[in-house]
């Protein structure tokens, strides 16, 4: 990307799905998709994919390490065969893409507070199978797949869950993390600073090789759809990204119009209820809320961007942090490990030098013919690539290094015309899901089951403990006072209630 085409990147990432997912039945011609035979057995029955997909999953589909090990080698759990340092997958071992319906019927990592970790109906274990019937289901993402790119090789960046995958976008490294965090992980200074990684992230890499003389403005801008608080953006996770950095998506398509000069901008979905797992009111396309939300989301984002000055310079990035337990076909290649330092918040002892499960990527730019597809292989970290060759930066971490950019995507030399490319994007009418609503009484019960140890809750209490420092006068006092507060939480509900009043407190400051 020489050349400098672009000077505006957008990524939005939404939530949990695989390729074959959304795109393995959509009838694009050209994507490695699927025949239609191919199928799980479990339980002396075979569960064959097929579409279309429910709009939203009775639980949630799992998608832990564990998880994604048992998806990918077979029918049997895989706990304990896995051994700290291992290589992947294990000796004995080896891809068959046979484990998926296992381990939906099977897994209580995933199942969600409020559903009693109950494992899901029988007569539906056979939906992680299931295919959207893409240009009719979610028409906004199939229209940007068919007028520009869509990638069939695009894999996350480990085999596991958002946080690690998140990191590897930001940092093309998770500082060995290879699951969702733990309060043990967190005890370590992370409660207030954040998340850090050795050699920084892709926020401080701009910054430092692309401000000039007095102009010390962020070459970041970070938006978050509904930014309120009430449900955190993962990037706020992050060593040196504060409260302050966030604003809200009403204010993008206004600020665009407005000479709109950040060479990257990073969009958050709302994730919903985080809290209660319900994920309710996201767009972040979560399998227990839907897709419309995440649909509206992506037409709001593009229609945007198209409509603004920047839209010539433009590079908009659609994808999915993780397979979130949804089937796919393909197994996962081997990849080149971050080699940034110890991997300090290691749980499996995993070495990185395998990427995950394929998900949706869509490309978007005036400089990408209608109905490209990409066979290249990218994961997360080839968004860093593309920034690092078109602003000249160094790589991050030896993954970044060696991952492939979106540059060959932009072949044609001058952009299209806009009459050329979709002014809109339509929406499917969906009927709006129906959960029971949540009782006085169901509350009180999920507030008196244990503080897990690791999974979404303890990611996004480390945030509110960050949010929560932010507003302190940070001092050690005030950090000592964070770190004993959480380590009294023993219920679910103490937490909850700590996060309501560090948003209220933020609300109100």
């Amino acid at each position: 990307m020489a050349n400098q085409k672009i000077k505006n990147v957008f990524i939005l990432m939404l939530e949990n799905h695989s390729f074959d997912n959304v795109f393995g039945l959509s009838g694009i011609p050209g994507i490695n998709g699927l025949e239609g035979s191919e199928s799980n057995d479990y339980g002396g029955k075979a569960y064959t994919v097929g579409k279309p997909a429910p709009e939203t999953m009775p639980s949630d589909p799992g998608h832990e390490f564990l998880d994604t090990l048992q998806q990918l080698c077979g029918k049997d759990d895989m706990a304990p065969l896995w051994h700290n340092g291992d290589p992947y997958p294990p000796e004995g071992s080896g891809f068959t893409n046979a484990g998926f319906v296992a381990n939906y019927a099977t897994t209580t990592s995933e199942q969600t507070k409020i559903i009693h970790f109950s494992p899901p109906p029988q007569a539906l274990i056979g939906d992680v199978m299931s295919c959207f019937d893409t240009a009719t289901q979610l028409p906004a993402i199939f229209t940007l797949a068919t007028q520009f790119a869509v990638c069939d090789n695009w894999h996350s960046s480990i085999p596991g869950p958002t946080w690690p995958n998140r990191f590897f976008a930001y940092a093309a490294s998770s500082s060995g993390l290879d699951d969702s965090p733990s309060l043990k992980q967190q005890m370590t200074g992370e409660l207030w600073e954040g998340f850090s990684f050795e050699r920084g992230t892709i926020f401080d890499l701009l910054n430092a090789h692309l401000q000039q003389g007095d102009d010390q403005k962020p070459k970041f801008r970070l938006y978050q759809d509904r930014y309120n608080l009430l449900s955190f953006p993962i990037v706020h996770a992050l060593k040196g990204i504060h409260a302050s950095d966030m604003h809200d998506l009403s204010s993008f398509a206004n600020d665009l119009a407005n000479d709109y000069d950040y060479p990257l901008t990073l969009i958050e979905p709302n994730y919903g209820d985080i809290f209660l797992d319900t994920y309710k009111g996201g767009s972040s396309q979560h399998p227990m809320d839907g897709m419309q939300k995440g649909e509206e989301l992506i037409k709001t984002v593009y229609e945007a961007i198209f409509n603004s000055p920047v839209w010539e310079s433009s590079l908009l990035i659609i994808t999915y942090d993780e397979h979130g337990g949804f089937y796919d076909h393909v197994s996962p290649p081997p990849a080149t490990p971050p080699n940034d330092g110890p991997p300090k918040y290691s749980k499996h002892g995993f070495d990185f030098s395998r990427l995950g499960i394929r998900v949706p990527a869509v490309v978007v730019s005036p400089y990408i013919p209608a109905g490209t597809v990409s066979k290249t292989l990218y994961d997360h970290t080839s968004m860093i690539k593309t920034m690092t060759e078109n602003w000249a930066l160094p790589s991050l971490t030896d993954r970044d290094k060696a991952a492939n950019g979106l540059g060959d995507l932009l072949t044609l030399d001058v952009p299209r015309q806009k009459s050329d490319c979709p002014p809109t994007l339509n929406i499917a009418n969906t009927a709006p899901v129906e959960r029971p609503e949540l009782t006085d009484d169901i509350i009180s019960q999920l507030d008196a089951l244990p503080l897990p140890e690791s999974g979404n809750t303890i990611g996004f209490l480390q945030i509110a403990c960050k949010l929560d420092y932010e507003m302190s006068d940070q001092s050690e006092d005030a950090k000592n006072k964070i770190n004993d507060m959480v380590n009294s939480f023993q219920s679910l509900g103490d937490a909850r209630k700590y996060i309501d009043g560090v948003q209220e407190k933020f609300k109100n400051r």
